[in-house]
């Protein structure tokens, strides 16, 4: 069954009951407003976080690069010996 809610037959009291929902309504806008700058804090650390790791996987894939030049260098070397060898030993 529906409730029938009675309309305020005052000017003043419907001033009020305007005003009381207004009052409501600032409050949860206030609440809601305090969890974005809330979540937007959160986002900020966890952005922060992430920029840290990205750093960290650069440093790894920047000492990764020289560790793979100075493999192929290495590799390109003993090519290179080997190859004197084969002709010498022909």
């Amino acid at each position: 069954m529906a409730n029938i809610l009675t309309f305020p037959h005052k000017p003043e009291d419907r001033l009020r009951a305007a005003l009381r929902r207004l009052d409501d309504a600032l409050m949860e806008q206030k609440l809601a407003f305090t969890e974005f700058r809330t979540n937007i804090a959160a986002l900020g650390s966890a952005v922060a976080g992430l920029e840290g790791s990205l750093e960290t996987y650069r440093g790894s894939l920047a000492a990764t690069q020289q560790d793979a030049a100075r493999s192929h260098a290495a590799a390109r070397r003993l090519e290179a010996t080997a190859d004197i060898w084969l002709k010498q030993a022909r």
